[in-house]
């Protein structure tokens, strides 16, 4: 794919995805580590460098709903850019007008869920310029599971605080204001974000719907890199499975099952009926499957302050006291389920880390042993 970038060879290098110096978290399919595919909300590539005045990155997208917004953190310094071309090689400018004799580090992350994916081909640097060492990332590590919530779906809409969504192509949504991002970065931890926007924890349940028409839960997709493997557009080498051995978190997060109210609110209209019981059973057995993959992990069963019934929470709660592992926990936000008709804004969410990340250094003086 290389042959297929345009770059000024006399004036820029192009430092390529496998390069040693560069840092990679979340579960992105590296298959190709030459051409590595974003996938997953909150995954991201580091570089640090000096003697460039400007650093763009190479990728081809490809677009399933919503418009294509990547993120970039240059310095600390947080913002969005978009991506203009699908299923082709695009550039984009990430950084410019920098000081050469400083050294700068850039984070390029995916801010949104599977509405897109691309492949990363590459950073462009002013030649002449060095690619420098990173701290490495932490030992702390939490892996979580979850919905549009846990993307960061929606997150920047802040003057709609506690209400309903605003119309929106997906220039609101961000990962990296996530509750899941932040209580991470409050714990100074390393974070899997596996999520996506609609999706239920049991199949037949929710929106994520596939384009044979059915839909699949998290209880399908968990251990995927890819929730939509029918749809090909970047097909070489493509993992369809994760390998849980590449990261073992000391703390797993599941938040789903808010979404599986939808089409029909059984748990709220009959919470022991033959639905609910089922929809519990489901819930268990795919905790239980977390059990085996991580059976050292402290497991945090939640759902958010999204407004939902309390029978959803009420049945988690259940079958976290039927687990009976005194490492598999139930945790509640002080507005847990009534907190806002709408997604969470980054004040609610920064909230949330609050309250999360307190929950979760509470559970052990040797939670990161």
């Amino acid at each position: 794919m290389t042959d297929f970038i345009t770059f000024d060879s006399g004036k820029e290098r192009l430092v390529d995805p496998a390069h040693d110096e560069l840092l990679y978290c979340g579960r992105i399919d590296d298959t190709n580590p030459h051409e590595p595919v974003f996938v997953q909300p909150g995954s991201f590539v580091r570089i640090a460098f000096s003697g460039s005045s400007s650093l763009r990155a190479v990728v081809v997208n490809h677009r399933r709903w919503n418009d294509s917004r990547v993120g970039v953190l240059v310095d600390q310094e947080q913002r969005s850019i978009g991506i203009e071309k699908d299923d082709e090689p695009v550039t984009l400018l990430l950084a410019e007008n920098l000081d050469k004799e400083t050294e700068h580090i850039v984070t390029f992350f995916k801010r949104m869920d599977q509405c897109h994916e691309y492949r990363f081909l590459g950073f462009l640097l002013e030649d002449g310029a060095k690619v420098g060492r990173l701290r490495p990332l932490p030992g702390k590590k939490i892996e979580f599971y979850g919905d549009s919530v846990t993307a960061g779906e929606v997150s920047e809409a802040v003057s709609f605080c506690g209400m309903p969504d605003p119309p929106s192509s997906g220039e609101y949504n961000n990962s990296y204001f996530s509750y899941a991002w932040a209580t991470a970065r409050r714990l100074h931890a390393q974070a899997h974000i596996v999520a996506h926007g609609g999706i239920a924890m049991m199949d037949g349940l929710g929106y994520m719907q596939l384009s044979d028409g059915s839909t699949v839960g998290m209880e399908s997709c968990y251990d995927k890199v890819y929730f939509y493997p029918e749809e090909g557009a970047l097909p070489s080498g493509r993992m369809e499975r994760w390998n849980f051995a590449r990261f073992t978190p000391q703390v797993v997060v599941a938040a789903v099952g808010q979404n599986d109210a939808y089409p029909f609110d059984f748990m709220k209209e009959e919470e022991h009926g033959e639905q609910a019981i089922a929809w519990r059973a489901h819930y268990k057995a795919w905790i239980e499957s977390l059990r085996r993959i991580y059976p050292d992990a402290w497991i945090v069963l939640m759902t958010t302050i999204l407004e939902h019934h309390p029978s959803w929470d009420r049945s988690i709660g259940r079958v976290c006291a039927e687990l009976n592992d005194p490492k598999i926990v139930h945790f509640l936000f002080e507005e847990n389920g009534r907190g806002t008709p709408g997604h969470i804004r980054v004040p609610e969410a920064m909230n949330m880390a609050l309250e999360l990340g307190g929950f979760i250094e509470s559970l052990s003086d040797r939670l990161w042993s």
